[in-house]
């Protein structure tokens, strides 16, 4: 049992169920922000790549790495174009990460891209597309937590995940 792999399953598996009963008093789990940069804050992304980009207009940086052929340039198209949406940034080089425990090690979680969609009061979105992969449902889960976290603790306003399946169908789950 306290061989690492062994181990860090048995921590790892109670600890992605308990979840804070918060409707019968107990305390909402506390989110870690970043204490570096300004809360949202895009004013030191700056990086280089080799990958080819694409001009957008909906969002605050104006490329958007293209990435995949399919998966990400067909996201980033539905988000520059759909009449829904404010703003949206790629998460590349940006610092936003989520952690999560696996095989008893922590890890980041790095989604795809983060939207603003337009709603009064307004709601960011994770957006992951694709979401699926070995430790995708893991993911999911950090995400979920993270979001339920954010939303308790109120000062960034509501936030939402949502995992596109399949660009360009609609087809997505939302948490």
């Amino acid at each position: 049992m306290f061989l690492s792999s062994y181990y860090g399953r048995a921590v790892e598996q109670p600890s992605s169920v308990i979840r804070p009963d918060a409707a019968a008093g107990e305390a909402p789990e506390v989110a870690r922000y970043e204490s570096h940069r300004g809360p949202g804050s895009t004013a030191y992304v700056e990086f280089w790549t080799s990958k080819e980009v694409r001009e957008v207009m909906k969002s605050h940086l104006n490329y958007v790495v293209a990435g995949t052929k399919k998966w990400k340039r067909s996201a980033a198209y539905m988000l520059d174009t759909h009449p829904l949406m404010d703003a949206f940034v790629k998460n590349q080089s940006l610092g936003f990460a989520i952690p999560y425990l696996h095989n008893g090690e922590m890890h980041d979680y790095v989604p795809d891209f983060i939207v603003r969609l337009k709603a009064d009061p307004p709601v960011h979105l994770i957006l992951e597309t694709k979401g699926f992969g070995p430790l995708g449902e893991v993911k999911r889960q950090a995400a979920v937590r993270w979001v339920a976290a954010v939303n308790a603790e109120g000062s960034f306003r509501r936030w939402a995940y949502a995992a596109a399946k399949r660009p360009g169908t609609g087809t997505s789950t939302l948490s």
